[in-house]
Protein backbone atom coordinates (compact mmCIF):
# COMPACT_ATOMS: atom_id res chain seq x y z
CA UNK A 1 0.00 0.00 0.00
CA UNK A 2 1.15 3.18 -1.03
CA UNK A 3 2.15 5.93 1.29
CA UNK A 4 0.26 8.91 -0.67
CA UNK A 5 -2.41 6.89 -1.88
CA UNK A 6 -5.21 4.08 -1.29
CA UNK A 7 -5.69 1.12 -3.75
CA UNK A 8 -8.72 1.06 -5.90
CA UNK A 9 -10.23 -1.84 -3.91
CA UNK A 10 -9.32 0.16 -0.64
CA UNK A 11 -11.27 3.59 -2.46
CA UNK A 12 -14.07 1.23 -3.22
CA UNK A 13 -14.16 0.33 0.82
CA UNK A 14 -13.97 3.99 1.83
CA UNK A 15 -16.69 5.37 -1.06
CA UNK A 16 -19.13 2.60 0.59
CA UNK A 17 -18.32 3.49 3.94
CA UNK A 18 -18.73 7.27 3.53
CA UNK A 19 -22.34 7.55 2.66
CA UNK A 20 -23.56 4.13 4.54
CA UNK A 21 -24.75 6.54 7.41
CA UNK A 22 -25.31 9.55 5.86
CA UNK A 23 -28.79 8.14 4.17
CA UNK A 24 -30.00 8.11 7.70
CA UNK A 25 -28.80 12.11 8.10
CA UNK A 26 -31.63 14.66 9.53
CA UNK A 27 -33.23 16.78 6.68
CA UNK A 28 -32.14 19.96 8.24
CA UNK A 29 -28.95 18.58 8.00
CA UNK A 30 -28.93 17.35 4.88
CA UNK A 31 -30.68 20.55 2.85
CA UNK A 32 -27.62 22.52 4.78
CA UNK A 33 -25.19 20.87 3.62
CA UNK A 34 -26.87 20.35 0.03
CA UNK A 35 -27.15 24.20 -0.02
CA UNK A 36 -23.14 24.48 0.59
CA UNK A 37 -23.04 22.08 -1.63
CA UNK A 38 -25.27 23.64 -4.61
CA UNK A 39 -23.48 27.15 -3.47
CA UNK A 40 -19.76 25.96 -4.14
CA UNK A 41 -20.56 24.73 -7.72
CA UNK A 42 -22.67 27.80 -8.33
CA UNK A 43 -19.40 30.17 -7.20
CA UNK A 44 -17.04 27.75 -9.57
CA UNK A 45 -19.22 28.59 -12.69
CA UNK A 46 -19.51 32.48 -11.37
CA UNK A 47 -15.61 31.95 -11.56
CA UNK A 48 -16.02 30.07 -14.70
CA UNK A 49 -17.79 33.21 -16.38
CA UNK A 50 -16.10 35.83 -14.89
CA UNK A 51 -12.78 35.10 -16.19
CA UNK A 52 -14.18 33.86 -19.99
CA UNK A 53 -16.73 36.12 -20.78
CA UNK A 54 -14.27 38.82 -22.07
CA UNK A 55 -11.45 36.89 -23.59
CA UNK A 56 -11.31 37.25 -27.36
CA UNK A 57 -13.03 35.02 -29.57
CA UNK A 58 -10.45 34.64 -31.62
CA UNK A 59 -8.87 32.02 -28.66
CA UNK A 60 -12.14 29.68 -29.77
CA UNK A 61 -11.53 26.58 -27.50
CA UNK A 62 -9.40 28.04 -25.62
CA UNK A 63 -11.99 29.61 -23.64
CA UNK A 64 -13.23 26.66 -22.68
CA UNK A 65 -9.97 25.06 -21.42
CA UNK A 66 -9.22 28.42 -19.02
CA UNK A 67 -13.13 27.90 -17.80
CA UNK A 68 -12.39 24.42 -17.18
CA UNK A 69 -9.39 25.23 -15.27
CA UNK A 70 -11.17 27.49 -12.78
CA UNK A 71 -14.53 25.61 -12.02
CA UNK A 72 -12.92 22.41 -10.18
CA UNK A 73 -12.97 24.86 -7.05
CA UNK A 74 -16.44 24.29 -6.52
CA UNK A 75 -15.95 20.44 -6.00
CA UNK A 76 -12.42 21.27 -3.93
CA UNK A 77 -15.08 23.03 -1.64
CA UNK A 78 -17.44 19.76 -1.41
CA UNK A 79 -15.26 17.83 -0.60
CA UNK A 80 -12.50 18.88 1.47
CA UNK A 81 -14.88 21.37 3.37
CA UNK A 82 -17.40 18.96 3.59
CA UNK A 83 -20.87 19.03 2.08
CA UNK A 84 -23.63 16.97 0.10
CA UNK A 85 -23.46 17.43 -3.62
CA UNK A 86 -25.85 15.39 -5.66
CA UNK A 87 -23.55 14.15 -8.32
CA UNK A 88 -20.91 12.74 -5.84
CA UNK A 89 -23.94 10.95 -4.03
CA UNK A 90 -24.88 9.06 -7.20
CA UNK A 91 -21.44 7.41 -7.17
CA UNK A 92 -20.86 6.73 -3.11
CA UNK A 93 -24.50 6.07 -2.07
CA UNK A 94 -24.78 3.20 -5.15
CA UNK A 95 -21.80 1.60 -3.99
CA UNK A 96 -23.11 1.35 -0.41
CA UNK A 97 -26.30 0.28 -1.49
CA UNK A 98 -24.83 -2.67 -3.85
CA UNK A 99 -22.72 -3.56 -0.69
CA UNK A 100 -26.78 -3.94 1.21
CA UNK A 101 -25.48 -0.93 3.58
CA UNK A 102 -28.33 0.73 2.82
CA UNK A 103 -31.59 0.25 1.31
CA UNK A 104 -33.03 1.97 -1.88
CA UNK A 105 -35.56 3.85 0.30
CA UNK A 106 -32.62 5.67 2.07
CA UNK A 107 -30.60 6.58 -1.46
CA UNK A 108 -33.73 8.11 -2.32
CA UNK A 109 -34.03 10.28 0.64
CA UNK A 110 -30.44 11.44 0.61
CA UNK A 111 -31.31 12.32 -3.06
CA UNK A 112 -34.26 14.04 -3.04
CA UNK A 113 -33.21 16.46 -0.08
CA UNK A 114 -29.45 16.68 -1.18
CA UNK A 115 -31.30 17.84 -5.07
CA UNK A 116 -33.57 20.54 -3.02
CA UNK A 117 -30.66 22.02 -1.38
CA UNK A 118 -28.62 21.96 -4.02
CA UNK A 119 -31.09 23.82 -6.23
CA UNK A 120 -31.59 26.24 -3.58
CA UNK A 121 -27.73 27.08 -3.20
CA UNK A 122 -27.54 27.07 -6.76
CA UNK A 123 -30.84 30.14 -7.03
CA UNK A 124 -29.28 31.58 -4.04
CA UNK A 125 -25.93 32.87 -6.18
CA UNK A 126 -27.51 33.24 -9.26
CA UNK A 127 -29.87 35.84 -7.51
CA UNK A 128 -27.50 37.07 -5.13
CA UNK A 129 -24.58 36.96 -6.50
CA UNK A 130 -25.16 37.28 -10.29
CA UNK A 131 -28.37 39.50 -10.50
CA UNK A 132 -28.53 41.75 -7.14
CA UNK A 133 -24.45 41.84 -6.65
CA UNK A 134 -24.24 43.09 -10.91
CA UNK A 135 -21.34 40.12 -11.25
CA UNK A 136 -23.89 38.88 -14.44
CA UNK A 137 -26.05 41.92 -15.31
CA UNK A 138 -23.33 43.84 -17.30
CA UNK A 139 -21.18 42.93 -20.25
CA UNK A 140 -19.54 41.26 -21.25
CA UNK A 141 -20.54 38.84 -18.42
CA UNK A 142 -24.44 39.35 -18.98
CA UNK A 143 -24.22 37.93 -22.97
CA UNK A 144 -22.00 35.28 -22.28
CA UNK A 145 -24.32 33.72 -19.55
CA UNK A 146 -27.14 34.13 -21.87
CA UNK A 147 -25.41 32.04 -24.16
CA UNK A 148 -24.44 29.41 -21.83
CA UNK A 149 -28.19 29.21 -20.61
CA UNK A 150 -29.49 29.29 -24.32
CA UNK A 151 -26.95 26.68 -25.49
CA UNK A 152 -28.03 24.20 -22.36
CA UNK A 153 -31.57 24.41 -22.08
CA UNK A 154 -31.68 24.45 -26.22
CA UNK A 155 -29.98 20.93 -26.41
CA UNK A 156 -32.08 18.07 -27.19
CA UNK A 157 -33.53 15.54 -24.50
CA UNK A 158 -31.64 12.57 -25.52
CA UNK A 159 -28.29 14.53 -26.40
CA UNK A 160 -28.55 15.58 -22.75
CA UNK A 161 -29.02 12.39 -21.29
CA UNK A 162 -25.99 11.12 -23.19
CA UNK A 163 -23.92 13.65 -22.42
CA UNK A 164 -24.80 14.07 -18.66
CA UNK A 165 -23.77 10.38 -18.94
CA UNK A 166 -19.98 11.85 -19.99
CA UNK A 167 -20.20 14.47 -17.27
CA UNK A 168 -21.15 12.39 -13.77
CA UNK A 169 -18.44 9.63 -15.02
CA UNK A 170 -15.93 12.18 -14.94
CA UNK A 171 -17.34 13.91 -12.08
CA UNK A 172 -17.31 10.50 -10.12
CA UNK A 173 -13.93 9.80 -11.08
CA UNK A 174 -12.71 13.21 -9.27
CA UNK A 175 -14.38 12.06 -6.48
CA UNK A 176 -13.10 8.95 -6.24
CA UNK A 177 -9.24 10.23 -7.04
CA UNK A 178 -10.06 12.24 -4.16
CA UNK A 179 -11.25 9.43 -1.67
CA UNK A 180 -8.09 7.95 -2.93
CA UNK A 181 -5.84 10.65 -1.79
CA UNK A 182 -4.20 10.61 1.19
CA UNK A 183 -3.83 14.80 1.48
CA UNK A 184 -5.04 17.66 0.65
CA UNK A 185 -2.62 18.50 -2.33
CA UNK A 186 -3.40 15.06 -3.91
CA UNK A 187 -7.07 15.84 -3.05
CA UNK A 188 -7.00 18.78 -5.27
CA UNK A 189 -4.92 17.02 -8.11
CA UNK A 190 -7.55 14.58 -8.04
CA UNK A 191 -10.12 16.67 -8.72
CA UNK A 192 -8.77 19.35 -10.69
CA UNK A 193 -7.98 17.09 -14.18
CA UNK A 194 -11.48 15.18 -14.39
CA UNK A 195 -13.28 18.03 -14.05
CA UNK A 196 -11.12 20.40 -16.18
CA UNK A 197 -12.04 17.92 -18.36
CA UNK A 198 -15.92 17.60 -18.54
CA UNK A 199 -15.91 21.65 -18.27
CA UNK A 200 -13.75 22.26 -21.29
CA UNK A 201 -15.69 19.69 -23.09
CA UNK A 202 -19.17 20.58 -22.80
CA UNK A 203 -20.65 18.06 -20.63
CA UNK A 204 -24.26 18.44 -18.98
CA UNK A 205 -24.21 18.77 -14.89
CA UNK A 206 -27.21 18.98 -12.99
CA UNK A 207 -26.29 21.11 -10.30
CA UNK A 208 -24.18 23.08 -12.18
CA UNK A 209 -27.20 23.89 -14.54
CA UNK A 210 -29.19 24.68 -11.51
CA UNK A 211 -26.86 28.05 -11.71
CA UNK A 212 -26.11 28.64 -15.48
CA UNK A 213 -29.44 28.32 -16.64
CA UNK A 214 -31.43 30.18 -13.60
CA UNK A 215 -28.54 32.97 -14.07
CA UNK A 216 -29.51 33.03 -17.96
CA UNK A 217 -33.13 33.44 -17.36
CA UNK A 218 -32.90 36.10 -14.69
CA UNK A 219 -30.48 38.54 -16.48
CA UNK A 220 -32.68 37.80 -19.80
CA UNK A 221 -32.01 35.08 -21.74
CA UNK A 222 -35.06 33.79 -24.05
CA UNK A 223 -35.36 30.59 -21.64
CA UNK A 224 -38.65 29.25 -20.09
CA UNK A 225 -38.73 27.65 -16.96
CA UNK A 226 -40.57 24.66 -18.37
CA UNK A 227 -37.77 24.29 -20.82
CA UNK A 228 -35.08 24.24 -17.78
CA UNK A 229 -36.95 22.07 -15.78
CA UNK A 230 -37.00 19.31 -18.87
CA UNK A 231 -33.60 20.01 -19.19
CA UNK A 232 -32.62 19.34 -15.42
CA UNK A 233 -34.28 16.04 -15.66
CA UNK A 234 -32.19 15.10 -18.39
CA UNK A 235 -29.04 15.99 -17.05
CA UNK A 236 -30.46 14.12 -13.66
CA UNK A 237 -30.98 10.85 -15.58
CA UNK A 238 -27.79 10.86 -17.58
CA UNK A 239 -25.66 12.28 -14.41
CA UNK A 240 -27.52 9.25 -12.23
CA UNK A 241 -26.23 6.54 -15.29
CA UNK A 242 -22.90 7.97 -15.56
CA UNK A 243 -22.22 8.10 -11.09
CA UNK A 244 -24.03 4.71 -10.60
CA UNK A 245 -23.27 2.27 -13.81
CA UNK A 246 -20.00 3.72 -14.33
CA UNK A 247 -18.66 4.09 -12.02
CA UNK A 248 -20.87 2.69 -8.57
CA UNK A 249 -21.67 -0.52 -10.75
CA UNK A 250 -18.26 -1.11 -12.47
CA UNK A 251 -15.70 -0.95 -9.42
CA UNK A 252 -17.99 -2.35 -7.15
CA UNK A 253 -18.02 -5.31 -9.33
CA UNK A 254 -14.55 -5.51 -9.93
CA UNK A 255 -13.53 -4.76 -5.91
CA UNK A 256 -16.16 -5.19 -3.29
CA UNK A 257 -18.66 -8.13 -5.39
CA UNK A 258 -15.74 -10.88 -4.01
CA UNK A 259 -15.52 -9.15 -0.68
CA UNK A 260 -19.39 -9.37 0.11
CA UNK A 261 -18.82 -12.86 -0.62
CA UNK A 262 -16.31 -13.76 1.38
CA UNK A 263 -17.96 -12.14 4.11
CA UNK A 264 -20.88 -14.00 3.93
CA UNK A 265 -18.75 -17.03 3.77
CA UNK A 266 -17.08 -16.38 6.51
CA UNK A 267 -19.94 -15.50 8.76
CA UNK A 268 -21.68 -18.93 7.44
CA UNK A 269 -18.39 -20.35 8.92
CA UNK A 270 -18.26 -18.55 12.28
CA UNK A 271 -22.27 -19.82 12.49
CA UNK A 272 -21.21 -23.63 11.67
CA UNK A 273 -18.39 -23.47 14.33
CA UNK A 274 -20.26 -21.99 17.11
CA UNK A 275 -23.26 -25.10 16.71
CA UNK A 276 -20.41 -27.55 17.35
Amino acid sequence: MSANFLTPAEIAKVASDARTDKAKYGVGKLLVLGFLAGAFIALGALFDIRVTAGLPAEWGTLKSLIGGAVFPVGLMFVVIAGAELLTGNMMTLPMALHDKRIKMTGLIYNWFWVFIGNLIGSLFVALVFGVWAHLLTVAPYEKATIAIAVSKASLGFGPTIASAIGCNWLVCLAVWLAYGARDITGKIFGIWFPIMGFVAIGFQHVVANMFFIPAGIFVGAPVSWGSTIVEWIGAFIGNAIGGWLFVASAYWFAYRRSAGRETVNAAVQEAAQSQV
